[in-house]
């Protein structure tokens, strides 16, 4: 076999691999020394290929795209720092349990570190942010090669997808020439695949799990963010047996789609009524049941932290303990699903009673909202309240995702968030929305920051190369709100330059670079009118302005107006 053909059947070879072991969804960006898998994956029919020149964003596109579809994404790119470019989006899918298949095109053996260009250390470069790591071998006629790329892909895809899911990295080196053979037929791969048997409760467990249901007199259900896709029947089956309030994280999704009986079930206001110390002292459990991650809420960890329920337990797919509380008394190592058929029937307790009323007077005063000019808190709520059923959410970290915990509130519809909180970066954002997008074909929003829209604005390069139907709101009160609501905000030395950053940026001229319709608001009122108007391009840009003082000082106008209410009640 000539070279030609050695690297076309390494290169099917790998691609059929993948396809076998689950793979969908390649996300490429252009390079010379990536061309010989580039071909194999674009002309591969199967397969759904988007382009994205920009890795770091790239990166975080195939993360939405993964998260979004709960399956594995591949992405491509070659040698040198296009592959340090996937870093931040790699560290992201690490520790939010996303499973990223990152493929870095290398040079050959014989180019490393003799000063060739476009070449650096590759090996193992992602260092503990990847689950597993292989250099793989150079393409030649062997049928020990042909055996190690066929395992070895199908062990690095077994290892992404098992608890916790997260990124691998097949560093794959190539050597000149690089061109292959369109007409070959994909080799037939050797390995089958992996099949993976679906984890069970020992009966002995589910007998503890129910003595400790039927023994607590005042319990309490936290739902932080799971994956795409939980039996959201099963668990309010699950939590209406119990009638035990359910404080719900926005990323849980569980306060969309929410069944009739269980409305009342449904806390989604915590976060506000959490900051009442009296509500605080009138509601302590004496066991708490959390799926998923820790909620965004530090009023609702600060409530935990003092309470110290006699008994927590986490239930997590993952044997890593995420309790950065300090509180967990129980890690259930199972899917989510294997306690939601535990069935306990109790009746409603006037614990669960006190919560209900509180989060009714919470939403009642939510109802009435108003604002004040400048406020970004009105401008969310109003948002949120229009979002149609069957369309989806993407937050930004910091204020957006803190407002998406205040004002999305329960409701019938079906709509879905998702957020990058694996480390609650604003890096990315933009890219990750059309990830999801892409996923989920769904009529998609972002609601974002304008220091975060800045960080990733080629996330927008994507849409040159495909059609996504997204719109972005920003909200751009010229700076980081975040740190307005922090300590750092009473120290006037240096506090614009170091933490406001305001940068005086406006982004009428970006929509226009991209094509994208575009409209300035300034008030509730023209938000609404242009909300209702007609989407006549495929992106979207609401560019919403707004002042960070008078958002800090509304917000926690309207969280002491809710506290008061609580303390009337007393």
């Amino acid at each position: 076999m000539d070279n030609c053909e050695v690297l076309t059947d390494y290169v099917r070879r790998m691609t059929g691999a993948l396809m076998t072991a689950g793979v969908k969804a390649v996300v490429i960006s252009p390079g010379s020394r990536s061309t010989p898998l580039a071909y194999a994956f674009a002309s591969t029919d199967e397969l759904d290929v988007y382009m994205q020149v920009d890795e770091r964003s790239a990166g975080y596109f195939a993360l939405g795209l993964a998260k979004a579809s709960g399956e594995p994404v591949v992405l491509l790119c070659t040698s040198g720092t296009a592959a340090s470019n996937y870093h931040p989006a790699v560290t992201e899918a690490f520790y939010a349990r996303v499973p990223l298949i990152v493929i870095t095109a290398d040079r050959p053996h014989e180019l490393r570190e003799v000063g060739a260009p476009q070449a650096i250390d590759q090996i193992r470069m992602y260092g503990e942010h990847v689950k597993y790591s292989v250099d793989m071998p150079l393409p030649e006629k062997n049928s020990d090669i042909e055996d190690f790329v066929d395992r070895h892909i199908s062990r690095a895809l077994a290892v992404a997808t098992t608890a916790p899911h997260g990124p691998i990295h097949l560093n794959v080196p190539f050597r000149e020439p690089l061109l292959i053979d369109f007409e070959q037929i994909a080799p037939q791969s050797t390995f089958s695949r992996r099949l993976a048997g679906a984890p069970m409760l020992d009966a002995s467990i589910v007998q503890q799990i129910k003595d400790i249901l039927v023994a607590s007199d005042t319990g309490l259900i936290i739902a932080g963010e799971m994956p795409v896709g939980v039996d959201k029947e099963a668990f309010w089956t699950f939590a209406h047996a119990l009638q035990w309030p359910v404080v719900c994280d926005p990323l849980s999704n569980l306060r969309a789609e929410v069944p009739e009986q269980c409305v009342a079930l449904c806390i989604d206001h915590y976060d506000a009524l959490l900051k009442s110390a009296t509500f605080c002292e009138k509601v302590i459990p004496d066991t708490v049941i959390r799926f998923g991650a820790q909620p965004v809420s530090k009023p609702l960890a600060l409530y935990l932290k003092k309470v110290r329920p006699a008994t927590v337990i986490v239930v997590d797919e993952s044997p890593e303990f995420r309790d950065s509380l300090g509180v967990v008394t129980h890690h259930v190592q199972t899917p989510a699903a294997a306690l939601f058929s535990i069935i306990v029937e109790k009746s409603i307790s006037a614990f669960t009673e006190t919560w209900a009323t509180a989060n009714d007077r919470a939403s009642e005063m939510m109802d009435t909202y108003k604002g004040v000019p400048g406020d970004e808190g009105i401008f969310a709520k109003t948002l949120f309240d229009y979002l149609p059923s069957g369309s989806d959410l993407v937050s930004g970290s910091s204020m957006p995702i803190r407002d998406v915990d205040t004002f999305f509130r329960k409701t019938a519809k079906d709509v879905t968030l998702f957020a990058n909180r694996g480390t609650n970066g604003i890096d990315g954002v933009v890219s990750t929305v059309f990830g999801v997008q892409a996923a989920r074909k769904r009529p998609t929003w972002l609601y974002i920051g304008d220091l975060s829209f800045l960080h990733d604005v080629n996330g927008l390069i994507v849409t040159r190369f495909h059609e996504f139907d997204v719109t972005i709101v920003i909200m751009n009160n010229d700076g980081g709100g975040i740190f307005s609501y922090l300590p750092q905000a009473k120290v006037t030395n240096h506090y614009e330059e170091l933490f406001g950053t305001p940068t005086g940026l406006t982004f009428e001229h970006i929509a226009a670079m991209y094509d994208a319709q575009y409209a300035a608001v300034h008030t509730p009122e023209a938000f609404t009118t242009e909300l209702a108007r007609a989407k006549d391009k495929p992106v979207r840009i609401i560019e919403v302005f707004t002042n960070r003082q008078v958002s800090v000082e509304a917000h926690r106008a309207l969280w002491a107006q809710i506290t008061e209410r609580l303390d009337q009640d007393e």
